[in-house]
């Protein structure tokens, strides 16, 4: 039966984790049955996850461009996909595509359990400053810092009457002495978030209720000055849902059909321009990849630019909010000057 556009996404997601099971099931397995972890060491351990090759291609290349070998990485290969040697100072482990959560909070208090620092970031936010590592060392360097944050949501606390910025886990650094020693907390989802709409509660995204508690109990959760995150980060947004529908479909016309079968009015919402937003990035991210790489990866269901950009301009008065998109230009035009 097919399914219509506005069902089709959360069905992919699944189908997604269920097929590459097949290749990360027994290696998640084995990782159970051994816990690794980094040695004891000063330098921040962070963790990023995959589903989609040259994405943590161009991901990896700007991470050592701008950290060098001063943090050790640790990557979540979710498609069963990466070849570790293409990633040679890195830890790449197959893995189920679990919740974000999950895998978070496995790195926080397994992986880098001998590591003060755990950071935490997307595999669409790119680090790109070498400026990053000194801001975290001025920052924790100020008592009772429990994270920092280089990418906030877009809605704001109100605790006692104050207003704190939500820090998200798009591109968070914890401090695990707090977080794990003293609080033990994690960055599971929850119900009962009455900060983020006024019309009755919603969800607490991944760490945002562990969020709340940290600044409850008088934690200093910072959420970087706007300019300096944008030196020091570049970043999709959504880019997941784009992954999902290209490895669903097989062809381009298919996939151009998944936006034309929607009805017109419905551009005004986020799910169709996000996802084109996604797939605009995709090609580009696509190219930047072969370009670092030598390979270029297959995506056969993947439209031409021109028809992707067809679809933009065909849509552009009815999109409301186009976030998405202004974060896609910005993101990939930065990329291409970096690499």
């Amino acid at each position: 039966m097919k399914r219509s556009y506005h069902k089709l996404l959360q069905y992919v997601f699944k189908r997604f984790s269920v097929l590459k099971a097949f290749r990360t099931g027994f290696p998640t397995l084995l990782y159970y049955a051994q816990r690794p972890s980094f040695g004891a060491s000063e330098k921040p351990a962070l963790c990023t996850m995959n589903i989609l090759p040259p994405m943590m291609t161009v991901w990896y290349h700007c991470a050592k461009k701008a950290l060098a070998d001063k943090a050790d990485i640790w990557i979540f290969d979710c498609s069963g996909e990466l070849e570790p040697k293409d990633f040679p100072s890195a830890r790449v482990q197959k893995f189920l595509n679990l919740y974000a959560a999950t895998k978070c909070d496995e790195f926080l208090y397994s992986i880098a359990r001998n590591r003060r620092i755990g950071w935490i970031c997307d595999d669409d936010i790119f680090l790109l400053s070498p400026k990053i590592l000194p801001i975290l060392e001025r920052e924790f360097a100020i008592p009772n810092t429990a994270s920092v944050s280089f990418r906030p949501r877009r809605w704001h606390y109100t605790l006692g009457g104050k207003e704190y910025e939500a820090s998200s886990s798009y591109c968070t650094v914890i401090n695990r002495d707090i977080f794990c020693g003293k609080e033990q907390l994690s960055l599971k989802p929850a119900d009962g978030n009455i900060h983020v709409s006024k019309t009755g509660p919603r969800r607490y995204d991944t760490f945002d209720k562990a969020n709340q508690t940290l600044l409850e109990k008088g934690y200093r959760c910072t959420v970087l000055p706007e300019q300096e995150r944008k030196e020091c980060i570049a970043g999709f947004s959504g880019i997941s849902g784009g992954v999902m529908l290209l490895r669903y479909f097989k062809t381009p016309d298919q996939t151009l059909e998944y936006f034309h079968s929607a009805p017109v009015d419905r551009w005004g919402g986020n799910m169709l321009h996000g996802a084109l937003a996604a797939m605009l990035g995709i090609s580009v991210i696509q190219e930047l990849a072969e370009k670092i790489s030598g390979k270029r990866y297959p995506l056969p269901s993947l439209p031409d630019r021109k028809d992707l950009e067809k679809l933009r301009s065909d849509h552009a008065h009815l999109i409301k909010r186009p976030e998405a998109l202004a974060w896609m230009e910005e993101t990939c035009e930065r990329l291409r000057q970096v690499l």
